[in-house]
């Protein structure tokens, strides 16, 4: 398991999917500034790469899900859509895909394709932070009366030398499961061993995560 989980983590850094601060740090939507950015999208780009990670996301919910516990396959607004197709194509399942907020026209739907009364979800997703933009999407799946029982990712933004797995805590607190390729650790782990992340920069890169509001102002970029 150790071995695909670093492979996943190894294929995120060279495509440049993880992106190290150079001269500059990333400053998020919500104003946080970070030594680091990840953007899985960029994986769409790169055939075999994108085509090592779509297979190892289906057998992994084949593996820890299952094929007969899962109804339907949804991708959430915007990133997830790609995945969640790639995936369910992968698996012969339907899918469908979430907008963040029902549309303001025509049907108004938040829902696009079939969803039936009692359906069990598999969500897939490029990443998972806190988890909440997750819980946003199974409050549209649950006003049709299905539910999201599984959430699959490329990447978890956490760490287990931190104890850091916000979202993981967050899914479960609504009875929704977490499996995802790779996280924090395995990056550092691999970037250091393969010279595709400095020292210097798997230390930011913890200090960030041990104190992300707190990194940038330590930094002297406030």
């Amino acid at each position: 398991m150790e071995k695909a989980q670093n492979r996943i983590a190894e294929l995120l850094l060279e495509t440049g999917s993880i992106q190290v601060f150079q001269d500059r740090p990333f400053v998020f939507v919500s104003g946080r500034i970070s030594p680091v950015y990840i953007d899985c999208r960029r994986l769409l780009s790169f055939p075999d790469p994108r085509e090592e990670i779509v297979g190892q996301l289906a057998r992994k919910a084949e593996r820890e899900i299952g094929l007969e516990a899962i109804d339907v396959v949804a991708g959430g607004e915007t990133a997830g859509i790609p995945y969640a197709a790639f995936v369910s194509q992968k698996l012969n399942k339907p899918m469908i895909y979430i907008r963040k907020s029902p549309k303001g026209y025509g049907q108004t739907r938040q829902i696009e394709g079939v969803l039936e009364v009692n359906q069990r979800v598999l969500l897939v997703e490029d990443l998972v932070t806190d988890g909440m933009s997750k819980l946003r999407f199974n409050i549209g799946i649950r006003a049709q009366e299905a539910k999201i029982t599984d959430c699959l990712c490329i990447f978890e933004y956490s760490s287990d030398r931190l104890g850091l797995c916000e979202g993981r805590k967050n899914l479960a607190d609504h009875d929704i499961r977490l499996h995802t390729l790779a996280n924090w650790d395995h990056v550092l782990n691999v970037g250091l061993a393969k010279n595709l992340i400095s020292d210097e920069s798997s230390k930011q890169i913890l200090d960030f995560l041990a104190e992300p509001e707190g990194w940038g102002r330590k930094m002297g970029f406030e």
